[in-house]
């Protein structure tokens, strides 16, 4: 069995143009000064990362990383989440999703689809230059808005979608697979893999590419009612990343799932700072070291109640706390009476 490492955090919540939070040394600096040992860092920031930079030069990466540790972190992943939602986006959404983008390819589809596959290819070379293995990212969606089936669903239709979402996606795959880089889709609402389903039909279009992986965040799960430590279970040799986020979801005689419209305050299913929500962690970490899961336990703070600069000085502890150190050797092995082929044919009466 493996430790996992940690705790860490996902810096993209806490960036911002205020100090510490605006720059490279002050941001890990602070993360350090909170009891993190990583930091997870989105790629789209420029305030904390040049991915132009990190891509051609592994100097630059050296540097960067080195300023890092010198403050007291190290840095786990780069992380493509916007990038990835861009890779795929269906027409409903494209106003909203433009911010993500350089303003450069705003109100033209295709050319900010070509920037967000540059990107994640960016971000995967960079990855490599810092030594990393798994790049966190979202699918993007082309199929999301008819995740409900009313009014029907022509025939084909989903089927069409994850075909070109994995046609998307195959290159940046292998592109991952020639640099040593898995490529860990965050299981999210608002993705075309928002599901343990929805992730085995984009797996068979992608020849189960041993690149594909995922981000587990359980409280993705909990929102949707579904099975987070079965899911560890089904998917133990495909878990790539791990976010640590809590949640809970309190349904009412007027609300349930689909929350409203409501703001995250007044969801049935909201999210918690750790610890303040009903996701199980003892199981959680318990199922990883179990299955050698020697990643990073990333921290992502969302809270619809409680201060983020609380919620991540609790969140550190929170992990540090819950992180198993694996024993090296059986609990038993005090009693252990040795033996040998001899000893063992004897024993089930085989030389009678």
């Amino acid at each position: 069995m493996k430790t996992l490492k940690g705790p860490a955090l996902f810096l993209a919540q806490f960036a911002g143009d205020e100090a510490p939070f605006d720059s490279w040394s002050g941001i890990t600096a602070w993360a350090a000064d909170c009891g993190y040992k990583g930091v997870q860092v989105p790629s789209w920031d420029k305030r904390l990362i040049d991915l132009d930079k990190a891509a051609e030069s592994k100097g630059y990466c050296e540097d960067w990383a080195g300023q890092a540790r010198e403050n007291g972190v190290e840095v786990t992943e780069l992380s493509t989440h916007l990038q990835g939602q861009l890779v795929a986006v269906h027409p409903a959404y494209d106003a909203a999703f433009d911010g993500f983008a350089d303003a450069s390819v705003h109100g033209d589809p295709k050319a900010r689809q070509a920037w967000a596959v540059s990107q994640v290819e960016k971000a995967i070379h960079a990855s490599a230059n810092l030594g990393l293995t798994a790049l966190p990212t979202f699918s993007g969606a082309l199929a999301w808005p008819y995740f409900y089936p009313w009014p029907q669903r022509p025939a084909g239709l989903v089927e069409m979608a994850f075909d070109e979402l994995a046609a998307r996606w195959r290159p940046l795959l292998d592109l991952a697979d020639e640099n040593g880089i898995d490529l860990c889709y965050e299981i999210h609402p608002g993705e075309d893999l928002h599901d343990g389903v929805s992730f085995e039909m984009f797996l068979e279009r992608v020849n189960n590419h041993p690149r594909a992986m995922m981000l587990y965040d359980p409280s993705h799960y909990v929102l949707q009612c579904l099975d987070y430590l079965d899911n560890l279970d089904i998917y133990a040799d495909r878990i790539g990343a791990f976010h640590v986020k809590d949640a809970e979801f309190n349904p009412t005689g007027r609300q349930g799932v689909y929350g409203g419209f409501q703001s995250w305050v007044d969801r049935a299913g909201r999210f918690r700072s750790l610890g303040d929500g009903q996701v199980d962690f003892k199981a959680i970490f318990a199922k990883l070291a179990a299955m050698d899961f020697d990643g990073w336990a990333v921290v992502e703070w969302e809270c619809a109640l409680k201060h983020p600069e609380d919620g991540a000085r609790e969140g550190a502890a929170f992990v540090r706390d819950h992180i198993i150190r694996v024993t090296p050797h059986a609990f038993d092995d005090f009693a252990d009476g040795g033996a040998d082929d001899a000893a063992n044919r004897k024993m089930l009466g085989l030389d009678r």
